[in-house]
């Protein structure tokens, strides 16, 4: 089997490196002629939990310089540049070849419209990496791949593709993936993109009792959204029971919810979004596959989500450079719904 990997940064990075490292035969697709020729020659450096090493890849610039067809294609690239990465893509697929998009948030009928049902399949990622550089990925966090259709139904390829992403963490084959998509997009509807809103680290952010309401707000919203579409959530992690996390509203249901969003931000407290990485380097959020998704449903299925329609109005302003992130931003938000 032939895998190929577009987007070979924090997560598709070192997943072609450990999957490299296991035997298998991959091939990493990279934005520039440097970037492919230390890959080849020193090879990708590994840091973190698992500590250090270097793993040299087959790593190429440019599509035209792929030979033959793959068998799996993995796409890891920032939301914005699924789509152009998965049309890329099907070129170089083989006839039974599948794509596999693993990003934040979701735009699975956008994939489903690009590739079609027999060929798309969605993945959720839950161990953290960090790139340092476009040749070092530093490995902050052990987890897990979770797997699907994206259509929702069975497919044997599946089994082969477990059995590979394994080489990085454990890989469970899930259906519907939209599911367990769903869950970790509630997350990263406030953690991602409640870092862009804020300019802050998640403790900062979480010692406000404005934000700890305003992320219930959206978990509340995002839930209600769930139930309109008919999505069965399952806990994020195996731990987090948002069905749990939302019952009751005593006082000491309303005093429990609290303190879960200041446990998180302690535990927490140093984790950094990705999208306020993306704004301090000048690049656009993923915020319309986050928040935007759930703004987009909610708007089609007739569920009222202020929070996330003013967030995502008001990180756009922040891309375009008509607001800075800063924690007043929630403040208005929460004043205004």
């Amino acid at each position: 089997m032939r895998f190929l990997v577009i987007g070979a940064g924090a997560i598709g990075g070192s997943t072609a490196a450990f999957m490299t490292k296991a035997g298998y035969d991959v091939s990493v697709l990279c934005r520039s002629e440097a970037t492919a020729k230390t890959l080849c020659e020193k090879g990708m450096h590994i840091s973190g939990v698992r500590g250090d090493m270097d793993i040299p890849l087959k790593a190429v610039c440019g599509t035209e310089k792929l030979e033959g067809k793959f068998d799996y294609c993995i796409v890891s690239t920032k939301a914005y540049d699924t789509i152009p990465a998965v049309r890329s893509a099907l070129p170089l697929l083989k006839e039974d070849g599948l794509v596999l998009v693993l990003q934040n948030g979701i735009c699975v009928d956008e994939l489903l419209a690009a590739a079609g049902e027999n060929r798309s399949a969605c993945g959720v990622t839950s161990f953290s990496s960090t790139m340092v550089s476009p040749t070092h990925m530093k490995i902050t966090g052990e987890g897990a791949f979770q797997i699907g259709m994206a259509a929702g139904h069975y497919d044997r390829r599946l089994e082969a593709l477990r059995e590979a992403l394994s080489a990085m963490v454990p890989t469970e084959i899930k259906s519907p993936i939209l599911s367990y998509m769903y869950s970790k997009l509630i997350i990263n509807s406030g953690i991602t993109c409640g870092g862009a809103l804020t300019g802050q680290l998640l403790g900062a952010m979480l010692r406000s009792s404005q934000a700890r309401e305003f992320f219930i707000g959206l978990v509340y919203e995002d839930m209600a959204l769930a139930e309109k579409m008919g999505i069965k959530v399952p806990p994020f992690g195996g731990r987090l029971d948002y069905y749990k996390f939302i019952s009751g509203n005593s006082r000491l249901d309303r005093l429990r919810r609290t303190l879960m969003i200041f446990v998180v931000g302690l535990k927490y407290k140093n984790l950094k979004s990705s999208s306020l990485t993306s704004l301090e380097r000048g690049k656009p959020t993923e915020v319309q596959v986050l928040n935007g998704w759930i703004s987009k449903k909610a708007k089609e299925y007739g569920i009222l989500t202020p929070i996330n329609d003013r967030l995502v109005e008001l990180i756009h302003q922040i891309e375009a450079g008509q607001r800075k992130s800063c924690p007043e931003n929630i403040q208005e938000i929460m004043e205004n719904i």
